[in-house]
C-alpha cells in the first residue's frame, strides 16, 4: 500500500484498502509497528526502519544469488556434499540457494530454498561473529579466528560446516555444507573446510572483498 507517491497513510486509509474493520486494522499495525515494519507519527503511519534493513538484505542477496551458483557447483563436485547459500533477513539467515549433493548417494538431504535457520545454526553462528565484532563470546571469536563454524547436530546424524562471503568489507552471505557428520569434518583444519573457505574466499574476491596478506 505503501509507495513514493504515498508513502503515509491514516489507519482509516489502512482500515479501506485492507477491507477490514477498523479494530482488526489497528492490531495488524500495532504488530509492524512492534515489528519495526511500521512506524507511526502525527496520526499516520509509514514504512519502519526494519524494512530498510530487509531491503539492503534483499539488495545483498541478489547480487550474491547471482554470482554464486558456480561456486556452490564446484563445492558440491568437490566435496560431494550439499552446498548451501544464506543471507541474512534481518533476525536470522535465510536459505537462498541451494546445489544438491550428487545423485547415487544412499542418503539424500534436503534443504529447502526460502528456509530461516535459527540463529544457532552455523549459518547463524558466522553471521553473528561478523555482524556482531563487540561481542566476544568465546564460540564468536572461534568462528572469527578460524573462518568457518562447525554444528554437528543439525538434526541426528547431520552436521553443518559454514563459512563467511564478504562484499567489500561488509559479510553478505555465508556458504555451507550439509551432510552426514561421517561426511562433515569439524576441525577448521580439514580438507573439507580448507575447501569450503577457499570457496567462500573466491565468491568474496568476486563480489569486491579484498583479502590481507596471509589471511
Amino acid at each position: 500500500m505503501f509507495t513514493i507517491e504515498r508513502p503515509e497513510l491514516s489507519l482509516s486509509e489502512i482500515t479501506e484498502r485492507l477491507e477490514v474493520s477498523k479494530p482488526t486494522a489497528h492490531r495488524y499495525a500495532t504488530a509492524l509497528r512492534q515489528a519495526g515494519l511500521l512506524r507511526q507519527a502525527d496520526g499516520v503511519y509509514a514504512l519502519g526502519p526494519r524494512v530498510v534493513e530487509l531491503a539492503s538484505a534483499a539488495l545483498a542477496g541478489l547480487g550474491v544469488i547471482n554470482v554464486a551458483r558456480p561456486h556452490l557447483e564446484r563445492l558440491g563436485a568437490d566435496t560431494a556434499q550439499t552446498a548451501v547459500l544464506s543471507v541474512w533477513d534481518g533476525e536470522a539467515p535465510v536459505v537462498v540457494r541451494v546445489h544438491d549433493a550428487p545423485t547415487g548417494r544412499m542418503i539424500r538431504i534436503v534443504v529447502t530454498t526460502g528456509s530461516r535457520l535459527p540463529r544457532e545454526s552455523a549459518q547463524g553462528l558466522v553471521f553473528a561473529a561478523f555482524l556482531e565484532p563487540e561481542n566476544h563470546d568465546p564460540r564468536l571469536e572461534k568462528v572469527r579466528r578460524e573462518r568457518v563454524a562447525y554444528l554437528p547436530d543439525v538434526v541426528e546424524g547431520i552436521a553443518a560446516l559454514a563459512a563467511p562471503v564478504f562484499q567489500g568489507e561488509e559479510i553478505v552471505a555465508t556458504i555451507a555444507l550439509v551432510g552426514t557428520i561421517a561426511g562433515i569434518a569439524s576441525g577448521p583444519r580439514t580438507a573439507t573446510a580448507r575447501t569450503l573457505r577457499d570457496a567462500a574466499t573466491a565468491l568474496s574476491l568476486e563480489l569486491g572483498h579484498v583479502v590481507e596478506e596471509g589471511a
